[in-house]
């Protein structure tokens, strides 16, 4: 099974962040134009918490705020649920299956070092699984 350290080495350790105290608007301007779908929320180094599209929308839209002027740290998920280099991808698809949530903060001695999506995980199992069923049909054919 494939660790989160492998899994970074090939998708890339950028993340992208906002403070607490920036406004929600600032958030949600920055995932559309880095393509995200989510924000960690950091105080200065310190992962502090995540926000996430769903926040946005159940958080602020549905309780008819005002995105100008509420901050990221009024509607952050906190603690953010996150794993090490050393976790398993698996591990990660099940953390994020039971707590119905689809970005994971990668840390390592307190920094951030990456972040995974559900998307992540779920093309590095599927090129697992792909290289499974090679070696198998070799093996068949061989």
């Amino acid at each position: 099974m494939q660790s989160v350290d492998q899994l970074l080495k090939l998708k890339g350790t950028e993340v992208f962040s906002v403070a607490p105290q920036d406004s929600v608007l600032h958030a949600i301007e920055i995932m559309a134009t880095r393509h995200v779908g989510a924000l960690l929320v950091m105080s200065q180094t310190t992962l502090i918490g995540i926000i996430s599209e769903r926040d946005y929308a159940r958080k602020v839209i549905l309780k008819n705020r005002s995105s100008h002027d509420t901050p990221v740290g009024d509607i952050m998920t906190s603690p953010a649920v996150s794993v090490t280099p050393e976790d398993t991808v698996h591990h990660c698809m099940t953390l994020m299956t039971q707590g119905r949530f689809r970005h994971l903060p990668v840390v390592k001695s307190g920094r951030v070092v990456g972040m995974l999506s559900i998307g992540d995980l779920v093309k590095a199992v599927i090129q697992e699984q792909s290289e499974h069923i090679e070696q198998l049909e070799r093996y068949i054919a061989g």
